[in-house]
């Protein structure tokens, strides 16, 4: 096993190799913004992440295949929430709070640690893997005190790829509050469909409208027609209807298997898959959004809770608690299959 413990210093407007080697290699820059990121490539391709950002997933690239949304930014920027820099693959929604706030929520969209600035970031390479992983500690006097290691693993010769986090109450004293999305910002394919290994009708169509939706009248009669009639988008083949957005979300997932496999079956036979342990994501989300400026099929964000806010989980009772010095663990499975 090798560990290379990065530095700030290492990161510049000229890239920095930091490792090569038959498998892998990774290399540092920053970006005009000031952005510090590691582009870390396989045979197949490459990943871009932000490892004092978040550890957010800004680019993925396998096969010549973008799996990453169409967005407006053209590069990472520095700002105190997601929606400041809402072009990435994927981010971590939460901890103490995630999804959109609701009308008794007082928390920014996505909650405090999207784009939290990190520290101990590193380069680990053993086995055929290559992981990147960093820490952030949050604490407040008075208020909640934890530690989150999110972390990528890579592996040779493969498209796909595992997002890891782990999160800890430091506290010796109190319990809080872990709302967690893994919110991945997938590629929209036209005349893709979406297949799961979940028994039908297991989607339902989210009823509640956030306040960042702002609903037309063609909208309102779309969302209707599909509530009548309990149909679940599973074709991406009618984007005009699309925007604002379409979401729908599962209930318990441990009630039907361990695991649970989602695919995107692109039209040029390419196929994404999110792969999750229910026990860790008992809840997933679809997010489907499509105009001139923004383009997503999010066919599975995997999640501790549906993202309607933390007063909305509660009232469900799927709000985790973590006791004093307890540690919870996600891992998910995702990107190009083939």
């Amino acid at each position: 096993m090798t560990l290379i413990h990065l530095s700030h210093s290492l990161f510049n407007e000229t890239p920095f190799k930091v490792l090569e080697n038959d498998d892998f290699s990774a290399e540092a820059f920053t970006y005009p913004s000031g952005v510090e990121a590691l582009t870390v490539k396989n045979s197949r391709g490459h990943l871009t992440l932000l490892p004092y950002m978040g550890m957010i997933i800004w680019d993925a690239i396998f096969d010549g295949q973008s799996l990453k949304m169409k967005d407006m930014f053209s590069q990472p920027l520095p700002g105190k929430g997601i929606a400041d820099t809402y072009g990435c693959f994927q981010f971590s929604s939460g901890l103490l709070a995630n999804g959109t706030p609701g009308p008794e929520d007082h928390y920014q969209l996505h909650g405090e640690f999207p784009t939290s600035k990190m520290s101990n970031a590193y380069v680990k390479v053993e086995d055929g893997e290559i992981t990147i992983g960093s820490s952030f500690e949050y604490v407040k006097g008075f208020g909640y005190h934890y530690l989150a290691k999110p972390s990528v693993t890579m592996h040779k010769e493969s498209g796909l790829f595992d997002i890891h986090m782990s999160v800890t109450n430091l506290s010796k004293s109190q319990k809080m509050p872990l709302q967690y999305m893994c919110h991945m910002n997938y590629a929209y394919g036209e005349n893709a469909t979406l297949t799961d290994s979940l028994p039908d009708g297991t989607f339902k169509l989210r009823e509640s409208i956030p306040s960042h939706v702002h609903p037309t009248k063609e909208w309102l009669a779309y969302n209707d027609e599909l509530k009548a009639s309990g149909k679940v988008i599973d074709k991406l083949d009618d984007s005009k209807h699309y925007d604002p957005e379409i979401v729908f979300f599962t209930d318990d997932l441990t009630q039907y298997a361990d695991t649970a496999e989602f695919r995107m079956n692109l039209a040029n036979g390419k196929n994404f898959l999110t792969k999750i342990h229910t026990a860790e994501f008992p809840i997933v989300t679809r997010w489907i959004l499509y105009n001139a400026d923004q383009q997503v099929a999010a066919f599975a964000l995997p999640g501790t809770s549906r993202p309607e806010g933390y007063h909305a989980a509660e009232k469900a009772g799927t709000l985790i608690f973590l006791k004093p010095l307890e540690e919870h663990k996600f891992s998910v499975t995702t990107g190009l299959e083939k």
